[in-house]
């Protein structure tokens, strides 16, 4: 089978149905370069290890490597994290909160009480724009 691959749209296109490519709207490509099948098999068999499949400077498709995730990845996912500990400190200030204010609080509930509080103000004040260098608190043990 007779495969070309196209720079300019990154894909690839059998030879065999050229013809309905060049009776559709986009076309057949004009950067469409010939590849021989045993690379084209090494390409895709290189997306099963995590690698892309990008255009080389003379047009042929190459492997590379993932690109990182972006500044705004990072700290998105770092937002999400101070979230779900946000979270997690709330479920466990609730029933504490409640002994307190109940006067039914021992004093192990007390300091549990505060430590998880403390905790989540030190949350609340992580800047996550410094993604992925962030220095989490440590959440209390209770």
């Amino acid at each position: 089978m007779t495969t070309f691959y196209s720079k300019s749209r990154n894909a690839f296109y059998p030879l065999e149905i050229q013809e309905n490519y060049q009776n559709s709207p986009d076309g057949w490509p004009d950067d469409a370069v010939e590849i021989e099948t045993e690379v084209y098999q090494q390409l895709i068999s290189g997306l099963s290890s995590g690698k892309i499949i990008i255009g080389d400077e003379k047009g042929f498709p190459a492997l590379a490597e993932r690109p990182g995730p972006t500044k705004e990845q990072l700290i998105a996912t770092a937002d999400n994290q101070r979230q779900i500990l946000l979270t997690t400190a709330t479920a466990k200030i609730a029933p504490l909160q409640d002994a307190a204010d109940l006067d039914m609080a021992t004093d192990d509930e007390k300091n549990a009480l505060t430590a998880w509080k403390k905790y989540r103000v030190l949350l609340n004040r992580v800047d996550t724009s410094t993604a992925p260098d962030i220095t989490w608190p440590e959440q209390p043990v209770t």
